[in-house]
């Protein structure tokens, strides 16, 4: 194996940015003795890893066609930003992290150069316009599935370059202190239930799925005087746009002192919690691998949603649901979600030990399906196979190239 290798990245989600930071240490595990040279486009998580940033992926962080639609040519600037960098650095190959709207069409533009495209977390076209499935059939040569469905699906339509490393986060979602702990560090009491709220890593998430999240604490509170509510900022939001939305409530100043708001404490919170509503995304199959009962939740602008339903090919949305292969975990999505529909889903988990018991026995399940520990290290290890490929071909076509002259 060569002594140096050169990869770029390009994450534009946080859910993205994390993977990309674990693959980057998995990747300095799997070949300790090579020196690597990482760059692209970047999330806080990567930088922290010393990936170069060649885009500040931060704000491209965007969903809903409207909200991308206004920021339009800051993507494109984005776009020619790497694909400048990837001719120019000639790395030996680029790893594209989800964010399939930007990444496929960046494949595209690079494999066509004769750059080898590596795409890990492989694009849900099972679930959206399944035709681009042609584009990764012509521009990826190697692409790693973290769903262990996902395998057959891409088969089936001819893609034979695909590998399933499982997900990335098996074997390492887990809570740094116990129920107890947690309590006593945020003054709660560890014999009364916990219900925690997970609003989503956007702006726009926390803007249209807090509000009625502070609605259904208000309702649950009414009917449940014992239960606690813990408010879980994701890492990639800042404590005060929560504070901002909570203020605008009626009623917020009950609501900061009711409510007790966590930030950088995620697993923590929901492994503590009896019950957890959570908007839809990686942090319903954290909650799934920690084993918490939960409700997903989600709400776009109507606009969005209305253009969108339409290609949308699943009736499920919840990745919980879609592992297991059937609706093991309640789902109110756009007009479904509503305070009401929370607290009527929520509080039967706190009450009925046999549904709450079921539900955790199904998530057990989903657990066993998503593979072994190790997914990175794996995802890894298939990386390093391909470009150190296009290394040896690098040296073969050299070494004809000097025979000629």
């Amino acid at each position: 194996m060569p002594a140096r290798f050169k990869l770029m990245l390009v994450a534009g989600e946080p859910s993205g940015d994390a993977h990309s930071a674990t693959l980057v240490r998995a990747l300095r595990e799997a070949a300790p003795h090579v020196e690597f040279e990482f760059f692209g486009a970047t999330g806080p998580l990567m930088r922290a890893e010393g990936v170069d940033t060649t885009v500040n992926s931060d704000s491209l962080a965007i969903m809903g066609i409207m909200e991308v639609a206004r920021v339009f040519p800051r993507f494109i600037r984005a776009f020619r930003t790497l694909k400048v960098a990837a001719l120019k650095r000639k790395p030996d190959a680029v790893v594209l992290v989800d964010w399939p709207e930007f990444n496929l069409r960046l494949a595209s533009s690079l494999h066509r150069q004769g750059i080898k495209v590596i795409y890990y977390i492989s694009p849900q076209l099972w679930a959206w316009r399944p035709k681009r499935v042609n584009k990764i059939k012509r521009d990826v040569d190697l692409l790693l599935a973290i769903l262990p469905f996902e395998v057959d699906w891409y088969q089936a339509r001819g893609v034979e370059h695909i590998e399933f490393v499982g997900h990335p986060l098996t074997g390492e979602v887990k809570a740094h202190v116990s129920r107890e702990e947690f309590c006593l560090q945020n003054s709660l009491d560890p014999t009364r239930p916990i219900i925690s709220f997970l609003p989503g890593s956007r702006h726009k998430e926390l803007v249209r799925i807090l509000p009625p999240m502070l609605d259904a604490i208000e309702l649950i509170a009414a009917k449940r005087s014992d239960v606690q509510f813990v408010l879980v900022v994701a890492p990639s939001r800042k404590p005060e746009e929560a504070t901002q939305i909570v203020s605008h409530h009626r009623g917020a100043a009950t609501f900061l002192s009711r409510v007790k708001m966590v930030h950088h404490k995620t697993r923590d919170a929901v492994a503590a919690s009896d019950v957890a509503a959570v908007a839809s995304g990686t942090a319903t199959l954290e909650a799934a691998l920690l084993g918490t009962p939960m409700v997903i939740v989600y709400k776009l602008s109507p606009l969005t949603y209305a253009l969108g339903r339409p290609f949308v090919k699943l009736d499920t949305f919840g990745m919980a649901n879609l592992v297991a292969g059937r609706r093991v975990v309640p789902e109110l999505i756009q007009a479904d979600f509503t305070p009401e529909r929370v607290a009527a889903e929520a509080i039967p988990l706190l009450t009925d030990p046999a549904k709450a018991s079921a539900m955790r026995a199904a998530l057990r399940e989903v657990r066993e399906k998503l593979g072994e520990p190790g997914a990175s290290r794996r995802a890894a290890e298939a990386v390093l196979t391909v470009a150190a490929t296009r290394t040896k071909d690098e040296g073969r076509r050299t070494k004809n190239e000097g025979r000629r002259t």
